[in-house]
């Protein structure tokens, strides 16, 4: 979803083996991803290079795309790290920021987030709104007034806003989309389908591993 509505029918998402081979070619600055004009802070310490996938769970192409980034990142290599993070463009999407971070305080994030793709896209699920977020998350077999305390905190609401702060930083147009080093950033827009958009992060990680 973008913040003007992302647009990816069938053919975007799989690439023709036309496209396959068209996409053989080096990624272009300002064509595939953009340089930042300004480095953005990152929370992995170096040597580590830090990918961030930003998503909404509400967002169909978000869905689409998660098993996709969910096979690329088991095959991650030791000095990368994927840190997720919720985006909000408009207001109705905190309360899935706040749902991340509160089940992330929990130890739960990793756990229950391709489930929670699932019950929003798979079973209908309302996920945005506190009562039916805790309901739910009481069913997966956690307390849900712990939950409740947790997404009512400050600490969660810094962390929901932290999150809006650094997509802002990033300058990010739509989800789903991925941030590297803090130094680039590409979208499904840009590069054109997800397989293309990981095959450009891919070429963002070997050039954050150069000496600068």
């Amino acid at each position: 979803m973008k913040r003007r509505e992302f647009s990816l029918g069938a053919a975007a998402v799989l690439a023709s083996p036309a496209a396959v081979l068209a996409q053989a070619r080096v990624p272009e600055d300002g064509r595939e991803y953009r340089t930042l004009p300004r480095t953005v802070p990152v929370e992995t310490p170096l040597p580590k290079i830090e990918v961030i996938d930003f998503f909404w769970y509400s967002c169909p192409h978000c869905n689409a795309f998660e098993p996709t980034l969910q096979a690329w990142s088991r095959k991650l290599p030791d000095d990368v790290v994927l840190r997720r993070i919720p985006a909000a463009f408009r207001d109705n999407m905190v309360p899935q920021q706040r749902l991340f971070y509160a089940l992330e305080a929990m130890g739960k994030a990793g756990e229950l987030h391709v489930k929670i793709f699932d019950a929003i896209h798979k079973e209908n699920v309302d996920l945005t709104r506190l009562a039916t977020m805790a309901d739910w998350v009481g069913k997966q077999g956690l307390d849900a007034a712990k939950f409740t305390e947790l997404y009512n905190s400050f600490a969660i609401s810094a962390k929901a806003r932290r999150a809006t702060d650094i997509q802002n930083l990033y300058e990010v147009e739509g989800v789903p989309s991925m941030g590297v080093v803090g130094r680039y950033y590409t979208d499904s827009t840009l590069a054109s389908n997800h397989g293309r958009m990981l095959q450009v992060v891919d070429y963002l990680i070997g050039e954050a591993r150069k000496p600068r």
